[in-house]
């Protein structure tokens, strides 16, 4: 694996290539990961596809050229996603590609298939928020109020903790999804950037009607995998967008939200190979 640097006029890109296939796919790891997260696809994968893990907006070394809360504030449109991504794939020679996203990552994939779904070959998102982010993402994202609470909190550790410790207890999170979020928020720089997140990206939620028309205009070949323990997003989230999709191949793993691990590779793999 090696690790490169990319830049335009929109940011900073830190990324990591690892694998030797042909076949070309772009990562897109969760809140609090960084690019390596799919690492362990080499070990299956490896010689099908050259992975190409970016490390996303507010994590590790990939940042913004304007990032000042003004600009934070006006957010991140698909269109300009999708343009930097093309960027990147002009820099890195990639004429074709395929997207996984986990979690958060999800919407950057699903957002790229919209935008970008000439150039993708398959759509691979696991606990994929971008189906349904749930009240409490699309509360402090998209309503002001919320938006200006979640701005507040940020100021506050304490009040962070107590905030995700009612959340589990409202079920609103799992201990697992609990515990990699008090993680992020130890520090005044992590607690920054989880509200940037949330405001930032605001703008890539799902265009259902689109992306199926993009799936199926471009025959893009889809999988989907859940946890049957993630209580975040839970397999029964994608029951109605499913029913609209011609065809999509649905994997539910005996895991929970935290699932990247062996039986994620090997799942994945099957279906894949």
């Amino acid at each position: 694996m090696t690790r490169h640097i990319f830049e335009n006029g929109l940011a900073k890109l830190s990324y990591y290539k690892f694998g030797s296939g042909k076949q070309q796919m772009l990562c897109f790891h969760g809140f609090g990961m960084h690019g390596k997260q799919f690492k362990l696809l080499e070990q299956s994968l490896g010689t099908k596809y050259t992975f190409w893990g970016l490390d996303l907006f507010f994590h590790k070394q990939t940042t913004l050229k304007e990032q000042s809360l003004q600009a934070i504030k006006k957010g991140l449109s698909k269109h300009d996603l999708a343009a930097f991504i093309a960027d990147f794939c002009k820099h890195e020679q990639i004429e074709r590609f395929s997207v996984i996203g986990y979690s958060m990552g999800s919407h950057y994939a699903t957002a790229v298939v919209e935008e970008l779904a000439p150039m993708v070959d398959e759509y691979i998102v696991a606990a994929p928020s971008s189906i349904d982010p749930g009240k409490l993402t699309t509360y402090f994202s998209g309503n002001k109020t919320g938006n200006k609470i979640l701005e507040k909190l940020v100021l506050s550790e304490r009040t962070l903790i107590n905030l995700l410790n009612l959340c589990k207890w409202l079920r609103l999170l799992d201990a697992g999804s609990r515990d990699i979020l008090l993680k992020e928020i130890n520090t005044p720089e992590l607690r920054f950037n989880l509200y940037a997140c949330f405001t930032y990206l605001r703008f890539l939620g799902t265009d259902e009607p689109r992306l199926i028309e993009m799936i199926e205009n471009y025959n893009i070949k889809c999988i989907f995998i859940f946890g049957k323990h993630d209580r975040m997003y839970p397999p029964k989230i994608g029951k109605a967008f499913f029913a609209k999709l011609k065809k999509a191949e649905v994997v539910v793993l005996d895991e929970d939200h935290e699932m990247i691990g062996q039986n994620f590779i090997n799942a994945l793999s099957g279906v894949l190979l």
